[in-house]
């Protein structure tokens, strides 16, 4: 019976691994529809990534001290209520196609989702026997990429209209024709957001009624002994951690309108590549993970970000497709990246493991500034020219991974995103 029960909590668990790597994944479909409707620059549609990735920086210290008083199933519902809520102002903030709304909407699902994942991860390892803990957790990871490859299909199918005015077809439309198109628009992502934030509360539902087994902390731990600020190593890794997700925004957040511009490509059709793309890194981590049996994390990480700092190249300067095809290389070389930097950088920190982690996941608001620089550079040049901002983030994660390759071995920690 103990079994069966915890069978159902990690079926429970794994869930929410698809629903906010769902979430995490309709941005790029969002950013490119809310630019059109929103009538907005490139570096104003950035602010969607960094009202969405600022709340990683702001929540993860306070979620993991909520869960410590509350518990990870109190954790749990206060981050799936709050995933609820900001799906729900979609509707409002499309009715009146006010931007601040959006991107509060936004922030609120985010601060949803940093409770979600500050507890998944190691709660989903108790739920059963040690042994097997790895398993689960490759399993519920499997189901964020799922997530990954179904957001853009499902979110450009029923998001975005394929529709796209030049500024002159605009200026040439009567104001009450313009005005009907953008609300016509704006409307399209009330539907999908409505569904969500149901989808949402029924599993807090659900979850609010089972009983989940308790997770019983270390009667003990060891005193730290070092300072965290002298772990070099970590601290070399939580910058590469923030270059790292930086990249990885950049990368998917301005796919579509990349391809648009630079291959002609229409927004529907680029969503069908960038879902591939996503599949890519999808299986990306599986070879990743095989691979690691036989090359040190280390000089495969070194080798991933060769190859896509190479490939970013290719995306800058070759015209057409070929340069598409280029980032779409990109995403399955970024597939190792975050959990490899993580087990890196934590490793034989002991009692310093827990703070260097939340170092870590705070690291996350990379994802917050470095879109907005792109956006910036996009603007006053050209988005395929904007690349180059990852390409040199991938310069960042190289050098640390070569850090790492003549550092003397340390134990290592496991560590899953």
């Amino acid at each position: 019976m103990k079994a069966k029960h915890n069978l159902f909590a990690v079926g429970l668990i794994t869930s929410l691994f698809f629903l906010w790597g769902f979430a995490v994944n309709l941005n790029p479909v969002l950013i490119p529809h809310l630019k059109k409707a929103c009538q907005l620059s490139d570096a104003q549609s950035a602010f969607i990534d960094s009202a969405f990735f600022a709340a990683y920086f702001l929540l993860a210290i306070p979620a993991g001290l909520f869960m410590k008083r509350y518990g990870y199933k109190g954790g749990i519902l206060v981050g799936l209520l709050l995933f609820a809520l900001g799906a729900f102002l979609f509707y409002p903030a499309a009715a009146t196609r006010t931007y601040g709304l959006f991107l509060a909407a936004l922030f609120i699902i985010a601060c949803g989702l940093t409770f979600l994942e500050t507890a998944a991860n190691p709660y989903i390892s108790v739920l059963g026997p040690a042994d097997t803990a790895p398993q689960r957790l490759n399993f519920a990871q499997s189901f964020n990429g799922l997530a990954a490859t179904l957001a853009p299909l499902l979110g450009g199918a029923l998001i975005l209209s394929g529709q796209s005015l030049t500024p002159a077809q605009e200026a040439a439309m009567a104001p009450a024709q313009l005005t009907a198109y953008l609300d016509a628009e704006a409307a399209t992502v009330q539907g999908p957001y409505l569904v969500i934030g149901l989808v949402v509360l029924a599993v807090a539902a659900v979850l609010f009624f089972t009983r989940l087994p308790d997770i019983v902390e270390a009667a003990h731990e060891q005193a730290e002994s070092r300072s965290i600020w002298k772990e070099k190593n970590l601290l070399l890794g939580v910058g590469a951690q923030f270059f790292y997700v930086g990249a990885q925004v950049c990368i998917s957040s301005f796919f579509i309108r990349f391809s648009g511009r630079v291959a002609g490509i229409g927004e529907q059709a680029a969503t069908l590549y960038l879902s591939g793309a996503l599949l890519g890194f999808m299986l990306g981590r599986f070879l990743g993970t095989l691979l690691m049996k036989f090359v040190a994390p280390a000089r495969l990480l070194a080798c991933y970000s060769l190859a896509n700092v190479l490939l970013i190249g290719l995306a800058v300067t070759l015209p057409g497709r070929p340069a598409v095809l280029a980032l779409v290389g990109v995403e399955f070389f970024m597939s190792i990246m975050f959990p490899t930097i993580f087990s890196l950088s934590i490793r034989g920190l002991g009692a310093n493991t827990k703070t260097g982690s939340s170092l870590l996941i705070m690291a996350i608001v990379g994802g917050a500034v470095f879109p907005v620089l792109m956006g910036q550079v996009s603007d006053a040049s050209s988005i395929q020219l904007a690349y180059l901002v990852p390409g040199l983030c991938f310069v960042m994660v190289l050098l640390f991974a070569l850090k790492n390759l003549v550092a003397k071995p340390r134990p290592e920690l496991v560590a899953a995103h």
